[in-house]
């Protein structure tokens, strides 16, 4: 009992210590830190009753639980949290140099940061076995025990000295969903991360050199902090518009870059979605796909306003990168076109005018031409090598032509949908 009284003193310590967190509490709220912290609780108590024994071994049953189902060690869970964490450090952090951080809020971050450090070092093979002694087993349970990556900032030995290089991560890499996330959905007024994004990368497409060069150009100028322009990508089906807005994020998430995927039928909130972006460190794509309006659709006002701006300025860290099948969004009717007989409006024509200018009012219109046949097997050809297809070049040219033939015509989209088809055909005759 003599050494179970020394490991239950140690324990209780760790348990202070994380009720003792100023600014980090959070990082132990999630399901893991919860559970962590009832098995040190269970631990503090053990007494050698029957059922403080069976308290303590089911909250280790938890903890290991919660810590499998993550697939990460306790300390990269630990430091996850720590570098998403949300609390007035960390804003302030994003919001001034590290050295104009108030000395309380800072004094309170390095009390932290020796806590965290602390939580971080305390060894699962240590807490199986105080619940070993706790518990009077023959065997300790089971570890979760995972290798240790390395860690995404450098740390030195003592974590509270590293005030300075943690506050520029959270300056670069944002808090909360903002470091959490890169890419994001706007759905019936709120920020949902989207934790898969698609993977698509740049050096996965192939054709469009000008309009790619133009876009990587204006982003680029975003991330600088230069006023970027709205941009309009416009042009035939399946050119590839939407997986080069998407393929920006990939490229560019590390440098501070997110992209937030707005549908139509949310449009309403843009001037919303706006404002709260706007005081972010980081710098944002919202991306509406597929875009066109109806006559009197409210919608298309809510995206005049944000692309025009009114008397508030426009945020430098935002822009709207759009795509469509039509050069001119909103929708015209034979119908519309004033006729000799109409005296409803004296200038009619400058309400054609209005809508048939819409898109202009984007800064950079990019067109996505409709692929011709050269075009298509180039792009066929690119996405065959990225997958490792080894077919006579003859070969595969006469299967990418039957493909577009017989399916959605010459288009980046179709020439992806035969590569994947052709590799799961290749690779099912290779096994069979």
């Amino acid at each position: 009992m003599k050494e179970f009284g020394a490991a239950s003193a140690t324990i209780a310590q760790y348990r202070q210590q994380a009720a003792s967190l100023l600014l980090y509490q959070a990082i132990l709220e999630d399901t893991v830190g919860r559970t962590f912290l009832s098995l040190l609780e269970a631990l503090s108590l053990r007494q050698g009753l029957d059922n403080d024994q069976a308290q303590c071994l089911s909250a280790y049953g938890q903890w290991f639980q919660t810590l499998a189902s993550t697939g990460k060690s306790w300390g990269d869970h630990l430091v996850e949290q720590l570098l998403i964490a949300d609390n007035a450090f960390t804003q302030a952090a994003q919001r001034v140099p590290a050295a104009n951080i108030s000395e309380p809020l800072a004094a309170a971050a390095r009390h932290d940061l020796r806590i965290i450090q602390g939580l971080y070092n305390l060894s699962p093979d240590y807490i199986s076995q105080c619940v070993k002694t706790a518990c009077q087993l023959l065997k300790a349970p089971v570890v979760w025990s995972m290798p240790l990556n390395s860690l995404p900032i450098k740390l030195s030995q003592d974590w509270s000295t590293n005030i300075t290089e943690l506050a520029a991560y959270y300056q670069r890499q944002g808090t909360g969903q903002f470091g959490q996330f890169y890419g994001f959905r706007w759905q019936q007024g709120q920020l949902l991360g989207i934790s898969e994004p698609d993977p698509i990368r740049l050096d996965q497409l192939a054709a469009y050199e000008g309009p790619r060069t133009t876009l990587i150009k204006n982003t680029e100028f975003l991330l600088a902090g230069f006023n970027a322009l709205n941009v309009l990508l416009y042009g035939s089906r399946g050119s590839g518009k939407s997986s080069l807005v998407k393929a920006l994020l990939n490229e560019y998430a590390a440098h501070g870059l997110r992209l937030i995927e707005v549908s139509k039928a949310d449009l309403y909130d843009l001037p919303e979605i706006v404002e709260y972006l706007r005081p972010q460190p980081q710098k944002f794509i919202i991306f509406v796909d597929d875009l066109s309006f109806e006559e009197d659709d409210d919608a298309f006002k809510a995206l005049k306003v944000v692309l025009e701006g009114g008397l508030t300025r426009r945020p430098q860290n935002v822009v709207v990168y759009a795509t469509s099948n039509r050069r001119h969004l909103v929708r015209e009717f034979f119908d519309d076109r004033p006729r000799p007989r109409d005296a409803d409006e004296l200038k009619s024509w400058d309400t054609v005018q209005e809508k048939l200018s819409f898109s202009d009012r984007f800064g950079l219109t990019l067109t996505f031409e409709a692929a011709d046949q050269p075009t298509y097997l180039a792009i066929v050809h690119h996405l065959a090598q990225q997958a490792d297809i080894d077919l006579p070049s003859e070969d595969l040219e006469y299967r990418a032509k039957q493909w577009a033939t017989r399916h959605n015509g010459r288009s980046g989209r179709s020439a992806r949908q035969f590569i994947d088809f052709l590799s799961a055909e290749l690779a099912l005759d290779i096994r069979s």
